[in-house]
């Protein structure tokens, strides 16, 4: 079971850059990119939980091109052959950090990668066209081509493979990749966005905990729950809103669930309501409560007369203080209201609205459970 975290990058440990001043350095066979793999591998083994801890940051792209005078793009396949290794993980806006070597199965949760989309696709290439244990697949550039993935990413994705242990690489340049094994699983991960992945696992928490009419708990809560951003929260809430599982209430109502995740109805069931539809009785619009306070002054008011201060009004009309605070406002500006200060303040009936019919619903039905039936 993989346990996820959450980081605060202004929190974290930046490694310095001078760490890796001994690397600069020529006197080396082979590729740059495999020479620096191998010794800051050795660098991460050897200073781990000594001058180096969990999630301290490494130095960014730029900086490590600039000292060891090579590109970006090989700083970029350093990290990520070392990412291969359970060294080092990295999280878009965060960075790359120190992997937990203790716990392999400790990690951020994030989009899913290219790369891991192209081992999914490269494990389909090997499925479809049936090859064998033992046999050489094509070159990177080849089945690049085929999944239509960069040939960058496809080279990561195939060293992923030989971590896997369903690829060997081999000496040979011209047939480098091997297959070694043909038993393995492919997951091709709808939820590429961590938006879409986060929206998933908030339809099973509402099937698992809540019921038609409960209320979601706080975005914060969501967050330190999911270990994802209160900004990713908000965004797969909306994706709910939009498939008409979850219904957005004003102030103090909060995010309720109109429809389970896992139900064929297209609308909310009616029955669920006390009074009317979710839709309507779940919506306290400020506009709403305006026509309301104005039906109110027709009935009970006279011009001149004092209305209930604005918690008694939100107290009575059952909604947020700051609903009537916007319907008081919105009235004084049609010139029904008007407010004074002092002793003898409050809001006063400066003008009386004129009858209008008001349908706030399409229909009432009482839902059997609230009703009472004992005989008079």
């Amino acid at each position: 079971m993989k346990n996820f975290v959450q980081l605060d990058k202004s929190k974290l440990n930046q490694v310095p850059i001078s760490e890796f001043a001994d690397f600069i350095t020529n006197n080396f066979s082979g590729s740059k990119t495999e020479f620096l793999v191998k010794n800051i591998e050795a660098w991460i083994i050897n200073n781990f939980d000594k001058t180096i801890h969990t999630n301290d940051l490494m130095p960014s792209k730029r900086l490590m091109a600039d000292l060891l005078d090579i590109s970006t793009g090989t700083v970029q396949n350093v990290y990520r052959k070392l990412e291969n290794k359970g060294l080092l993980y990295s999280k878009q806006c965060v960075g790359t950090m120190i992997a937990d070597l203790n716990n392999k199965n400790v990690m951020l949760r994030k989009s899913s990668s290219k790369r891991d989309l192209a081992v999914e696709l490269i494990k389909t290439f090997i499925h479809k066209n049936k090859f064998k244990v033992g046999s050489y697949l094509p070159s990177v550039r080849a089945i690049s081509q085929y999944v239509n993935i960069p040939v960058n990413t496809t080279g990561n994705a195939m060293e992923q493979l030989v971590n896997l242990g369903i690829v060997e690489k081999t000496d040979n340049k011209d047939q480098c990749w091997i297959l070694k094994s043909n038993k393995f699983e492919i997951k091709i991960d709808e939820n590429y966005s961590l938006i879409a992945k986060v929206a998933t696992d908030l339809k099973q928490y509402i099937v698992k905990h809540l019921k038609i009419g409960d209320k979601l708990p706080t975005h914060s809560t969501l967050s330190d729950m999911l270990k994802v951003s209160v900004k990713t929260v908000h965004s797969a809430l909306e994706l709910l809103i939009k498939e008409g599982i979850l219904l957005p209430k004003r102030g103090r109502y909060g995010t309720c669930v109109v429809k389970l995740p896992n139900s064929s109805d297209l609308e909310p069931a009616p029955e669920t309501s006390i009074f009317a539809k979710a839709q309507f009785t779940a919506r306290y619009h400020y506009s709403r409560v305006q026509d309301a306070i104005k039906n109110m002054i027709i009935e009970k008011y006279s011009l001149h007369s004092k209305l209930p201060s604005i918690m008694e009004m939100a107290n009575l009309m059952d909604v947020s203080p700051n609903t009537i605070r916007k319907a008081f406002g919105n009235l004084a500006k049609e010139g029904y209201l008007e407010f004074s200060r002092g002793r003898y303040g409050g809001t006063y009936v400066k003008a009386l609205p004129t009858s209008f019919d008001n349908k706030p619903f399409e229909w009432v039905a009482v839902n059997p459970k609230y009703a009472d039936y004992r005989e008079n």
